[in-house]
């Protein structure tokens, strides 16, 4: 069943290659599924309210059900020719049970039958994408409370701040990964209303239930008014905002663990299975599933960005253009899904070195910090401390040293107040541990959020 056979109007055949320029059969056959289920809902509905008899809405979903399973089994594969998984789905069960299977199109419109299935799959993926991010952090804590207490420094402008620990750093990738599921939630939570029924734009005389069929999809109510149940995309362009943020999220994971993984920090060693060699260099170890994932999260900021031009000046209520949107919505969410359970098995496998900073932090000029909240606590105001620990770095770095070694005298050169027990301030570990505010980098500290991550 062609465009050309939908009705009378029209007296010529559509030409080929316009034929298959606008079928979005390819894209569409992702929600085979969902069709299906939607179509089933609506024909018992049809009989429920004796639009059809028992016997017919039961022969159509006995035909329904048979054609899914064709669809799931590959052994019904449709061509170009029926444009959309609606035609496809409704043609195959017209060859199934006869003319009978023409009645199920009673009181819907392809409008609100492909919004409703966009919303079903939605549903369905963005479940799967929370449990995803929810094992992404599971495995960032697992890391925290195994490799949680290297030192490491911690950077402002790439360059070295403090020292802090590994599991405070950690902890800041898997904040945002909860966020993340908060705004993906919140998208499912608005696009849980269902468009069945709503027709083209307008609903329709027969006195169908729409909540009955909500009920039957999982949906939480109906779409309230019918033109804007199949003129709405801000819930797509909702969850594609979403998983655009939390790619942005997996993309700074990534440009870390590239970073980390370089033999200039010699930090982190991924695991063999999401690293790969050079065609020509036999040494290389090169961390293209960090490289990939940081990739892809341009591909979906481009997915939201199609999305949120593609309405921004269409009048109501449905027109063709809409077809363009599942495949930016199905890439962000596919390509943000798969994302996240690569970037599960990069942490899961790769190998921290311990002692990489240990020694290297001793007596580092991160440590500055330390003697500026160290004179902070014999009383002197910060900014006087932070400029008399100022002038101490210029001067020990323009005689290329740093402050091992540094005397009291020294440091009394640049303040009086220094304490002859200055040398407590200067260890790296100790400096970590003395941030114990809330959400500091102590040991502490850490294992109070590690213990409210775990309990979400």
């Amino acid at each position: 069943m062609s465009r050309r056979h939908l009705g009378g109007r029209f007296g010529g055949p559509i030409d080929e290659a316009f034929e298959r320029f606008s079928s979005s059969l390819a894209v569409d056959l992702r929600m085979a599924a969902e069709e299906i289920a939607a179509s089933m809902a609506h024909a018992r509905m049809l009989g429920a309210v004796g639009l059809l008899t028992a016997e017919e809405a039961e022969r159509i979903v006995a035909g329904l059900e048979a054609v899914g399973g064709e669809l799931a089994a590959g052994t019904f594969r449709p061509g170009d020719e029926l444009e959309d998984v609606h035609m496809a789905v409704e043609a195959r069960l017209v060859e199934r049970i006869g003319e009978l299977g023409k009645k199920l199109h009673t009181a819907r419109s392809r409008n609100d039958q492909v919004a409703t299935d966009v919303r079903l799959w939605l549903k369905r993926r963005l479940g799967e994408l929370d449990a995803a991010l929810g094992e992404l952090i599971a495995v960032l804590l697992d890391r925290v409370e195994a490799d949680g207490r290297i030192l490491m420094p911690g950077y402002t402008h790439l360059q070295r701040g403090q020292p802090i620990l590994l599991g405070h750093h950690l902890l800041a990738h898997a904040w945002p990964l909860v966020r993340d599921r908060g705004r993906l939630a919140d998208a499912r939570g608005r696009l849980d209303e269902s468009p069945l029924g709503a027709c083209a734009l307008a609903g329709t005389p027969h006195l169908i239930d729409r909540r009955a069929t909500a009920r039957e999809l999982g949906f939480a109510r109906p779409v309230p008014n019918a033109m804007d149940a199949v003129a709405a995309r801000d819930h797509e362009q909702e969850v594609a905002a979403g998983c655009a943020i939390a790619m942005g999220h997996l993309s700074r994971q990534a440009e870390e663990l590239v970073l980390w993984s370089s033999a200039e920090f010699r930090f982190v060693r991924l695991g063999e299975g999401y690293a790969t060699g050079s065609s020509i260099m036999p040494q290389k170890r090169n961390p293209d599933a960090a490289e990939l994932v940081r990739g892809k999260a341009a591909r979906v900021q481009g997915d939201l960005v199609a999305l949120l031009a593609l309405t921004k000046n269409l009048p109501l209520a449905y027109n063709r253009d809409l077809q363009e949107d599942r495949e930016p919505l199905f890439d962000a969410v596919e390509t943000t899904l798969g994302s996240v359970r690569i970037m599960t098995g990069v942490w899961a496998t790769l190998a921290f070195r311990a002692d990489r900073f240990e020694a290297e932090l001793a007596g580092d000029f991160s440590l500055a910090t330390e003697l500026a909240d160290g004179l902070v606590g014999e009383g002197v105001p910060f900014r006087e401390a932070h400029e008399a620990v100022g002038r101490l770095v210029a001067r020990l770095e323009a005689a290329g040293r740093n402050l091992s070694g540094v005397s009291l005298e020294e440091l009394r050169e640049v303040h009086p107040l220094f304490p002859e027990d200055f040398a407590r301030w200067l260890d790296p570990r100790a400096a970590a541990e003395r941030r114990t505010s809330l959400g500091g980098t102590a040991w502490s500290e850490v294992e109070k959020q590690v213990a409210a991550l775990r309990d979400r």
